[in-house]
This record gives C-alpha cells, sequence and structure tokens, in this order.
C-alpha cells in the first residue's frame, strides 16, 4: 500500500504544475487544463486523508469538487467560444477586448 505522505506530496506537486501552468499561459484552453488539473490534485489529497482516516464521508467531497469542476467548463468554454467567434483567436490578453 502507498503510503498518504507520498500521495499527499504527489497531490503537491500536481498542483504546483496547474500553477505554473496557470501562470505562465496565454491560451484560454490551457488555462482551463491547469485549473482542472488543481482541483483534481485537491480530490487526491482529500481522498488520501479520507483512507487514512477510515471515513466514507470523507470520500464525498471530491464529488462536489468534481460537479463544481463541471460547472467551470461548461462556462468557461462557453466564454472561450465567444473569445474565438469575435476574436479568431484564444489569447487571454483579448479578453479585456469583449466588453465593445
Amino acid at each position: 500500500m502507498i503510503p498518504t505522505a507520498h500521495v499527499h506530496i504527489l497531490a503537491a506537486l500536481l498542483f504546483g504544475l496547474g500553477i505554473l501552468g496557470f501562470l505562465r499561459q496565454r491560451n484560454a484552453i490551457m488555462l482551463l487544463m491547469s485549473v482542472e488539473l488543481m482541483l483534481n490534485s485537491a480530490n487526491l489529497s482529500f481522498l488520501a486523508a479520507a483512507r487514512e482516516q477510515g471515513n466514507v464521508d470523507g470520500a464525498m467531497m471530491p464529488l462536489f469538487v468534481l460537479v463544481v469542476a463541471a460547472a467551470e467548463a461548461a462556462v468557461g468554454l462557453a466564454l472561450i467560444i465567444i473569445l474565438f467567434r469575435k476574436r479568431v483567436s484564444l489569447d487571454v490578453d483579448l479578453l479585456r477586448s469583449l466588453r465593445d
């Protein structure tokens, strides 16, 4: 069995990669993927903590996170479609130009 500390370290590394991707990317789809990576690393940490404590209720939190992630993806993809239709680019710096 994998020690819980190793799972938490993996979750922290994945979260760090998500933050790095979010801060470095200019493509809107890559930004959404980075946010999803951060949410999934939080899910991994929740599940590891629930397994360590032997608490089944702790496994419910990732379900709520997945619901929020699905809603975030739907709204984010809708904004990306609007951005692409107006500017034919997925550069997030062009989001300010949507006010016009």
